[in-house]
């Protein structure tokens, strides 16, 4: 939810003025005791792209609940008195049609009492001691997730039409996306185009059997993981054996009924996706590591250049980042990460992918996004990043980034797209830092 208040959507010929966030989101509902803190860290969120409305009065909070539903509310236990936060939260909890996600916060360590309290008045999260924007962002992005995920992908591979349109509503009805494909030597373009998350085979095609294929995508190191599922009419047990010995990993009889199809390639797909995530994430940040982010790269110019549509790449490196470790410990340098890391979630399109390259370093595909139009918008990001704030001794720490951006061209691939946006960062480095500079053609 919280990616849907804040991500501006960047197209080719963008302005900057066009990037502000749309004013009927929903904002998340601070209520502090301290107005001077509460405004700041208000003014801290909306860094990140986040609406936060401060609010002084258990009578405002009313009236603001009244006009709009907020998306969470963070609350202090000691709003208006000391315990009087716990109360007002069921007070207003019971005024709703339905719960609101509930942040509680204390300045000093609560008990075990207090906690208990909390969780009954409907928190679902409980922080002390001080309120930092983007710890307390990335909290309340979990707690406001709905499970938006993508729909699980099938590939469809079997020379009956009339079989694989068959398959194909039933899986469509359970939600799923789907794609069909009659012609067997065609599978490996069509497995790069689409990523499926599953791929069901038919046992016996004339121009390339479904054991001879299923060796053949088994052979490329990218589809290894991807579950095969054979479904055929043959109930020779002996040859489903032998089929499933090439690589398959289950085999389904037809005739089939539909709950056991989606059933079975629901649960399979919804498995495979959710390792290769284990695999191909950083575990500090949540983005995509270094080798899918290049792979991303690579299929996003393949699917440029056939499409004509513009791509962009950008690399990002936090400035002085050494020194942060140095003077404020690896705990705050993970900070940061995880910081800018969220920045970019909240700031960019769902369709802008976001890897960690390494250390403090980050890269960005942007597809159908001129050079100029990335530019325009890491620039704005940038500026934003600075005014972020991090409590440290003896005075908050303030970061700044660079970064270095190419634009893909009939020259460029994938690795020289890299190689040349991490040239420009070099320059921005040399050039001062604190800046976004443009690969030279």
């Amino acid at each position: 939810m919280l990616q849907r208040l804040s991500r501006p959507r960047v197209r080719k010929g963008d302005r900057l003025d066009q990037l502000a966030l749309p004013p009927a989101r929903k904002p998340v509902y601070l209520l502090l005791p301290d107005p001077e803190p509460a405004e700041r860290l208000a003014q801290q969120l909306e860094f990140f792209g986040l609406i936060a409305q401060p609010l002084f009065t258990t009578e405002s909070l009313m009236a603001a609940l009244t006009e709009q539903t907020p998306a969470a509310i963070v609350l202090d236990v000691d709003f208006g008195g000391r315990g009087c936060g716990l109360s007002l939260a069921t007070q207003m909890q019971q005024g709703l049609e339905s719960p609101v996600p509930l942040l509680f916060f204390s300045l000093h360590e609560a008990d075990t009492p207090t906690r208990l309290a909390a969780v009954r008045a409907g928190g679902q999260a409980f922080l002390t001691g001080t309120l930092e924007a983007s710890s307390l962002l990335e909290r309340l992005e979990i707690m406001t997730s709905t499970a938006q995920f993508e729909p699980l992908r099938v590939l469809i591979i079997d020379d009956s039409r009339t079989q694989a349109l068959h398959t194909e509503r039933v899986l469509s009805y359970a939600g799923m996306t789907t794609r069909s494909l009659s012609d067997p030597i065609r599978a490996m373009a069509e497995l790069a185009d689409f990523q499926p998350d599953l791929i069901i085979l038919d046992l016996y095609m004339p121009t390339c059997s479904g054991p001879e294929l299923a060796k053949v995508i088994r052979h490329n190191d990218r589809y290894v993981s991807v579950p095969i599922i054979f479904l055929s009419a043959e109930d020779d047990l002996d040859k489903q054996l032998d089929a499933m010995s090439e690589g398959a990993d289950d085999f389904l009889t037809k005739p089939i009924s539909s709950r056991q199809l989606i059933t079975t390639v629901r649960n399979r797909a919804a498995r495979a996706r959710y390792l290769k995530s284990r695999m191909i994430r950083d575990s500090l940040t949540g983005l995509y590591n270094h080798t899918h982010i290049l792979q991303l790269l690579e299929d996003c110019s393949l699917r440029a250049r056939r499409e004509g549509q513009p791509l962009s790449f950008a690399m990002l490196d936090i400035d002085h980042f050494k020194k942060i470790n140095d003077r404020h410990g690896h705990p705050m340098g993970d900070r940061v990460i995880k910081s800018l890391a969220l920045f970019l979630k909240q700031r960019l399109r769902k369709t802008d992918l976001i890897g960690r390259y390494g250390g403090e370093e980050f890269a960005i595909v942007m597809p159908d996004t001129t050079l100029e139009a990335a530019c325009r918008v890491l620039d704005e990001i940038r500026q934003r990043f600075a005014e972020v704030l991090y409590p440290a001794q003896p005075q908050d720490l303030q970061c700044t980034f660079s970064a270095g951006v190419v634009q893909l061209n009939e020259t460029l691939d994938a690795l020289t797209m890299a190689s040349s946006a991490d040239e420009a960062l070099y320059r921005a480095k040399h050039a001062g830092r604190n800046r976004v500079m443009q690969a030279t053609s």
